[in-house]
C-alpha cells in the first residue's frame, strides 16, 4: 500500500506547475526634499493639498516613483533655512527643491544677504552630493527698480553659477489672482498650489532626468 501512495504522489505533482519566482524588484523611490517657506509648507492648507504632496501626485500620475518631504516653515528667510539645512535634508535625500526668499522680498531685506544664504545652501547641498533644483521668485514692483532688479537676479545667477535646473519663478500663473490666493491675498489656496505643481512640473521632470539613476 505504501508503494501505491508513493507512485500516486509522484504522479500527482508531476501535474503541479512549479511555482513562479518573485518578479524583480523595482526601483527605489527617488526621495527628494522641498526646502521653503509657507509657500512649500502648504500655509492654513490640509497636508495632502500643500505643494510636496501635490507634487508626488502629480508625478505618481506620470509614472514616477518619487517621495517629496515637506521640509517647509511659514515665515522663514533664506538665512533661516540656511541655519536649518543640515537636519531638514537628511542623508539619503536624492535632490532638494530649494524655494526661498519670498519672506526677504516681503521684509525687504537686502538682496546681497538673500544672495549669500542662498548660495551657503545650495554649496552645502553640493558638497554632500545633493542636487537643487532651485525655484525663483521675484520682487514686488513697490520696492523699487534697483531692488527688483538686484534681487530677481539671485536665482538665475546661482543657477548658471552652479549649474542647477532653474525654475524662473515658483507663483507663476496664480501670484495676483484672487481665485487662487486665500483671504490675504499671497498664499495659495488649494487651487493655486495645483496652478503652481502644473507649472514646475516639467522643471522637476528635467530635474529628475539628471539624477543618478537608482538601484533596485
Amino acid at each position: 500500500m505504501a508503494l501505491f501512495a508513493a507512485a500516486g504522489l509522484v504522479l500527482s505533482m508531476a501535474g503541479v506547475a512549479p511555482a513562479k519566482a518573485d518578479p524583480p524588484p523595482g526601483p527605489k523611490p527617488i526621495r527628494l526634499v522641498a526646502l521653503g517657506d509657507s509657500l512649500t509648507a502648504g500655509y492654513r492648507l490640509p497636508a495632502s493639498s500643500a505643494f510636496p504632496a501635490v507634487l508626488e501626485r502629480a508625478l505618481a500620475a506620470k509614472g514616477r516613483t518619487v517621495t517629496v518631504a515637506n521640509a517647509g516653515v511659514s515665515g522663514e528667510t533664506a538665512t533661516n533655512g540656511l541655519d536649518r539645512v543640515d537636519w531638514s535634508v537628511p542623508d539619503g535625500t536624492d535632490g532638494v527643491i530649494l524655494e526661498l526668499g519670498a519672506n526677504d522680498m516681503l521684509r525687504g531685506t537686502d538682496p546681497a544677504v538673500t544672495r549669500k544664504a542662498l548660495e551657503a545652501i545650495v554649496a552645502r547641498l553640493k558638497d554632500r552630493g545633493i542636487p537643487v533644483l532651485l525655484a525663483g521668485m521675484r520682487a514686488s514692483t513697490n520696492l523699487g527698480p534697483d531692488y527688483v532688479a538686484r534681487f530677481d537676479a539671485i536665482y538665475p545667477d546661482l543657477a548658471q553659477k552652479y549649474d542647477l535646473v532653474l525654475y524662473p519663478f515658483f507663483m507663476a500663473g496664480m501670484v495676483g489672482d484672487r481665485a487662487y490666493t486665500l483671504d490675504d491675498g499671497l498664499h495659495p489656496n488649494a487651487k493655486g498650489v495645483d496652478v503652481i505643481v502644473a507649472g514646475i512640473l516639467p522643471s522637476v521632470e528635467a530635474f529628475l532626468g539628471r539624477l543618478p539613476a537608482k538601484a533596485p
